[in-house]
């Protein structure tokens, strides 16, 4: 897990006893509010650091199975936008202009709301203003960093290339200093004959070396090949399931086949990946899980994902509905991402869940041809863990598409 992620700081503060579980309920610095609560908003948490990302991948995922999300909801994020096309973090007063006012704008939180504003129609201009101000922000190396001119990261790369996706943008084409994002993603892709070979890095740590991120892959997968968060099954590349070593730089479609092999084996024996959180030695992380199983089926490996998928239905729920609506949708994703039923995740209605944490949707519109799972009620002991560490190791495995949120965002 890495230093971007406030969830995991919070994790990590919980590990030696001084979070409580309501703490971690929701990737956010605090449990009561600082204002009150807007009624279009989902979740209960203080908003301050992820307001508009969790509102955002709420929508997306009810868009994703055909819930019509509520106009409250829609107003809501759509009047979050800054007059420069950006969003911050969350913007208590919408009255009071961003620029001036010390707010730092955010370009994962803009990245995912243009995403979000594309999925509820009506709001296209909203969203390719967001997409310009994202291009501004575009580093050298042809990335994109959490705050603008900050340095670049393979997750914030990844976000935003599904938002260049989202309004109809090719991100080969968009270029700063000659490099594209691409150009990036194949950069800090780890060679196949080193440790942790196929994976992509975060970031390089200050000598230059890469280490392998579970986290940063499964955006690096979903970035490489040019998607958003919402995937449908891909065609397994012709390749096969092996890392592509190269001499030459790596193309993007290897980038992508690559990090999904090295999340393939990651995943192969357990069915999960494991907290990579200070003090959660061998604990299971969910998120991370749940993007792998996006990451693998765009790629077009859904055998691969099939295990760490039933490990989630069998697992995950707990976990969600202590996290909150970002963890509702980020399952909902990978059972959508997989053909899968998300009214019937493991016996439970995720979409039920999810809709239960924000004002009522407008329409529910089941889709059909998708595969429901029986439930399996045996015990493999991850539940018992949960209910008992949940006060000490809570908010392990927010994933990336949860941890947007992060303490070092306070100005």
């Amino acid at each position: 897990m890495n230093v971007r992620r406030s969830a995991a700081v919070l994790g990590a503060v919980a590990v030696i006893g001084t979070a409580t579980p309501a703490t971690a309920a929701d990737p956010s610095a605090s449990a009561s509010p600082s204002t009150a609560l807007p009624s279009g908003l989902y979740g209960t948490a203080d908003p301050k650091y992820d307001g508009v990302w969790r509102q955002s991948l709420a929508m997306i995922a009810q868009r994703a199975v055909g819930v019509t999300p509520s106009g409250k909801a829609v107003d809501w994020l759509a009047e979050q936008q800054c007059s420069n096309g950006a969003f911050t973090a969350f913007r208590a007063d919408t009255s009071k202009p961003c620029e001036g006012g010390g707010a730092m704008f955010d370009t994962n939180a803009t990245a995912a709301a243009a995403q979000a504003l594309v999925a509820v129609g009506d709001h296209y201009g909203q969203a390719r203003e967001a997409v310009e101000w994202l291009k501004g922000q575009q580093n050298k190396d042809g990335g994109w960093g959490y705050t603008p001119a900050g340095p670049s990261d393979t997750n914030s790369t990844g976000v935003v290339i599904g938002a260049l996706t989202a309004v109809g943008d090719d991100p080969a084409v968009l270029r700063s200093s000659g490099k594209t994002p691409y150009d990036l993603l194949a950069k800090w892709s780890i060679p196949c004959d080193e440790d942790g070979g196929g994976a992509l890095a975060y970031q390089p740590d200050k000598k230059g070396k890469l280490a392998a991120n579970a986290d940063a892959t499964a955006a690096g997968v979903l970035g490489a090949l040019g998607k958003g968060f919402v995937t449908t099954r891909g065609k397994a590349p012709e390749e096969g399931y092996n890392c592509a070593d190269s001499d030459k730089k790596l193309t993007p479609k290897e980038v992508a086949r690559n990090g999904a092999a090295y999340l393939s084996d990651a995943t192969h024996d357990k069915g999960h990946l494991t907290s990579a959180l200070p003090g959660a030695k061998d604990q299971p992380d969910y998120g991370n899980t749940a993007d792998t199983v996006v990451a693998l089926a765009a790629q077009g490996w859904t055998e691969q994902a099939t295990k760490p998928y039933a490990w989630l239905e069998k697992n995950a729920l707990p976990w969600a509905k202590q996290s909150g609506p970002a963890a509702y949708a980020e399952l909902i994703l990978a059972a959508h991402a997989m053909g899968r039923s998300p009214f019937g995740f493991g016996g439970t209605d995720l979409v039920q869940a999810l809709n239960a944490t924000g004002p009522a949707p407008q329409q529910v519109k089941k889709p059909t041809g998708l595969q429901v799972a029986k439930p399996d009620k045996s015990d493999s002991g991850h539940g018992v863990w949960w209910i008992v560490g949940t006060g000490l190791v809570a908010g392990i495995g927010v994933g990336f598409l949860i941890s947007g949120r992060r303490k070092r965002q306070q100005p």
